[in-house]
């Protein structure tokens, strides 16, 4: 064999050996234990976070009464009804507290009639299931109470500590509400003489500052008459006079069959516990001759709060 021909064998058997030795390490390459390896990952959640679904917002335990009209001089139970979920299971709750407020005030500031109000013990409703369960949340909200927009804050924690929380909002409508003095009576008097002066304390029963207006009646509205009397005869209602003031019978305003304001008369809303907004006004009462009146004699005065 000539050293030519023995040179090209040699060099042929290079390339094949280079060759199959490519194909090798490509198989290394692209197999299982070196590209693209797949492992099993293993955690156990020892304590989950516990959530606070939803939050309903209403006025005692009606809930389709999502607004909240407040009771006048009283107050009104505002239920928050918190739907809750534990992973561990609801016995694992063992916080649930609620703060109520107005939007002019913060989750975190004191309480206060006007607009704030906290629960820290809220109530199991006894549905739970597995891992969901109800709160209650009850508030006695004020009757000065700010009207408008309120939110209902429900926060739950479980026994490792871990917290969730959720909100919703309600409306609390302006409330326009008065008591006044149970009666005036004008004691003894003859005809053609005046009686003395009484008083009539208004208060504000509701949440907003009120103007107040009179109409005064015998024995039905519109009727012209300050009184019946049980033997004779009637008094005619311009004899009934009011005034903001301790003054004579004639510096007063008469009273009429239609209602009037009482002039300079606006009662603030309360804001302080135990310091209601009282205001009194005076009555006197002339007992005129032109029907001659004997007897006992009754009427009527109603008294409205009207928008300041």
């Amino acid at each position: 064999m000539n050293s030519r021909l023995m040179f090209w064998i040699i060099g042929l058997f290079f390339l094949v050996s280079i060759i199959i030795l490519s194909f090798s390490n490509a198989e290394n390459i692209v197999g299982n234990n070196y590209r693209n390896v797949t492992v099993r990952t293993f955690v156990n959640i020892t304590n989950a976070r516990p959530e606070v679904l939803s939050v309903n917002v209403y006025q005692e335990s009606n809930t389709s009464l999502l607004n909240i009209t407040l009771s006048g001089g009283g107050q009104r139970r505002v239920t928050c009804n918190a739907s809750l979920r534990d992973w561990n299971g609801y016995n694992d709750i063992v916080i649930v507290n609620a703060t109520l407020w107005h939007s002019s005030s913060t989750l975190n500031s004191p309480d206060d009639n006007n607009s704030h109000y906290t629960n820290s013990s809220c109530t199991n409703s006894g549905n739970g299931v597995n891992y969901t369960v109800n709160y209650i949340c009850g508030f006695d909200v004020y009757y000065y109470a700010n009207n408008g927009t309120w939110t209902c804050f429900v926060n739950v924690e479980d026994q490792g500590g871990k917290t969730g929380n959720n909100s919703n909002t309600t409306y609390v409508y302006p409330l326009y509400a008065l008591n006044v003095t149970d009666g005036i009576d004008y004691g003894s008097v003859a005809v053609e003489e005046y009686s003395a002066n009484r008083t009539a304390n208004i208060t504000n029963f509701g949440n907003m500052p009120i103007n107040i207006s009179v109409e005064g009646y015998g024995a039905v509205r519109g009727d012209g008459l300050a009184m019946n009397c049980s033997l004779f005869g009637n008094i005619t209602v311009s004899m009934e006079r009011f005034s903001t003031s301790d003054v004579d019978w004639s510096l007063m305003n008469p009273l009429s069959s239609s209602p009037q304001l009482i002039p300079g008369l606006t009662i603030p809303k309360q804001t302080l516990p135990s310091t209601p907004m009282v205001n009194t006004t005076y009555w006197q009462l002339y007992v005129n001759v032109s029907n001659n009146p004997a007897g006992n004699c009754t009427g009527y005065i109603i008294f409205q709060a009207e928008a300041s």
